[in-house]
């Protein structure tokens, strides 16, 4: 389902649920010719200390979201967030904007390639789902998200299953999908031969380079 006034192929949203694999499958589309947009490392880099998102971000949620080297205190965040509906309106106003222009920016030099938009959150965005001409999910069960999550530093299953709570729905996403890729229960090579498989489908044989 291309999006109207845009070439074929030039946009690609991808997106997954916490813990879903989505990292992994974007970084096999980049083996595969694309250039990759990550949005949630923009957004990172956006709150480092001295990002360009920290100034606005303190004078709305005041020194307690900063840690003491003045990024943005994500854990903290998170709880606010979750606690508070407007608390998390009011960091993406901060931070959409800014991340809409680095990706452009960054997207400006793909040349003759295609860009792949990694968006965690293209399900329940419009405007992305406005950018992109097809939309790719990874998928998977809510217990594999959780377990795979709970083994990451700083994280448990309790807290795995608040953020997958916040995020849409696995319904929602699929609904949007034009490619589904169900990463659960398959070994690396079998992820990244799907992973080739909707490329090939949505780009023909092309490979890096092409």
């Amino acid at each position: 389902m291309d999006r109207p006034g845009l070439s074929p192929l030039r946009a690609i949203g991808l997106t997954g649920g916490i813990g879903s694999g989505k990292s992994t499958v974007a970084q096999a589309l980049v083996g595969l010719g694309a250039l990759l947009v990550d949005t949630d490392a923009i957004a990172r880099a956006l709150t480092l200390p001295g990002g360009a998102a920290m100034p606005a971000i303190a004078e709305v949620f005041g020194a307690g979201a900063l840690t003491a080297e003045g990024a943005l205190d994500r854990e903290q965040m998170r709880r606010l967030a979750f606690n508070d509906a407007g608390a998390k309106r009011r960091l993406e106003a901060i931070l959409h904007p800014l991340i809409g222009r680095d990706a452009q920016r960054q997207a400006a030099a793909a040349v003759d390639r295609p860009v792949v938009f990694d968006v965690p959150l293209l399900t329940e965005s419009s405007h992305w789902r406005a950018r992109v001409q097809r939309v790719l999910v990874v998928d998977c069960h809510e217990n594999t998200q959780a377990a795979r999550v709970a083994q990451r530093p700083g994280w448990d299953e309790a807290a795995a299953r608040r953020v997958i709570s916040q995020q849409a729905s696995r319904s929602a996403r699929r609904a949007i999908a034009d490619a589904v890729i169900f990463n659960d229960g398959i070994g690396l090579a079998s992820l990244q031969a799907e992973v080739a498989a909707v490329w090939a489908a949505w780009n023909g044989n092309a490979g890096r380079g092409a």
